[in-house]
Formats: C-alpha cells, structure tokens, sequence
C-alpha cells in the first residue's frame, strides 16, 4: 500500500509543478504541495530505511525514494528563499545519472509487465530530472517543454498508478 500512497503524491506534485512551470501557479502557491510530498515521501523513507522489516531491498527503496523527497523539499525551499534553483539542477544531474542504472537493474530484473513498466518509470524519471538540469543548472530555455513533461509524467506514473495501487486494481 505504500507505493501507491508515494505515488498518488508524486503524481500530485508533479502535476502541479507542471502547471507551475507553465506560469499557471505562482512560485510561493508550489511550495505547499511539494512540502506535502517531500514529507510523505519522507515518511517512507524512514519507515523503509529503519523501520521494523528493514532490509536491504527496504533499504534500497528507501534511498531511491529520497531522490524523490529531496527534490520536492529543494522546490519549496527554492520558492520560499528565491534562489535561483542552481543548486537544484545539479542535484536533478546527480538523480538522473542514478537513474540509468536504476533503470537497467529493473529491466534485467523484471519478471513481470509490472517489473518492466516500474523500468519504463525510471527511464521516464531519468529523462524529467536531466531536463530540470538543463533548465535549472545550464540555463536552457526549455522551460515550457518541462513543464508539459513534468505534468504529463506526474499523471502516467504517478497519480494513476498510485489511484489504481490505493483502489487495489493494480
């Protein structure tokens, strides 16, 4: 239940920061739901990383997932303090290298259509945190194409996922 409780707020966040990069949020209306994710997401982390069941797949998970968590506590931070987001976009260029091997792990790993779409979600994620490189750390002026990105992949690989793992349809 977990992962679709993570997913349903990833999918939120990213949505509406899709729509906030697209101008239709302002930047100090964002920081409330990228609060909300960085902490849900936070929480897993802490129940995977230390919680009772801990292993090292928990483990794991829980690192991977602080990707996730960092990057939406970063956005608040970086609304509230009007940084320039630089910083940011260096961390995304960390996440995204991350995420190939992540990636590939998943692939040769799945066993199952659910293994290779969590490896397509990765790939997905990899390619949305080098554009937030390109925007935020090198200046790109791909502000408009990552936002539609952004809200599209909050949508196909969070919300809905998460919606159907919470319904118990996945």
């Amino acid at each position: 239940m977990l992962p679709g409780f993570v997913l349903f707020y990833v999918g939120a966040v990213l949505f509406l920061n899709g729509l906030w990069l697209l101008g239709r949020i302002q930047d100090r209306e964002i920081v409330v739901i990228n609060v909300v994710a960085g902490m849900v997401s936070g929480a897993v982390v802490l129940h995977d990383a230390f919680g009772a069941g801990a292993n090292s797949a928990s483990i794991r998970n829980a690192a991977l997932t602080l990707l996730f968590a960092t990057t939406y506590l970063w956005v608040a931070y970086n609304r509230v303090t009007g940084v320039d987001g630089r910083g940011l976009g260096w961390f995304s260029l960390f996440v995204a290298i991350t995420t190939v091997p992540v990636f590939l792990r998943e692939v040769t790993q799945a066993g199952s259509a659910m293994g290779l779409w969590l490896a397509a979600n990765w790939a997905v994620w990899g390619v949305l945190w080098f554009m937030y490189f390109l925007l935020l750390a090198l200046g790109r002026p791909i502000q408009r194409q990552t936002g539609w990105v952004t809200l599209f992949t909050g949508i196909l690989t969070g919300w809905l996922p998460g919606f159907l793992l919470l319904d118990g349809l996945v």
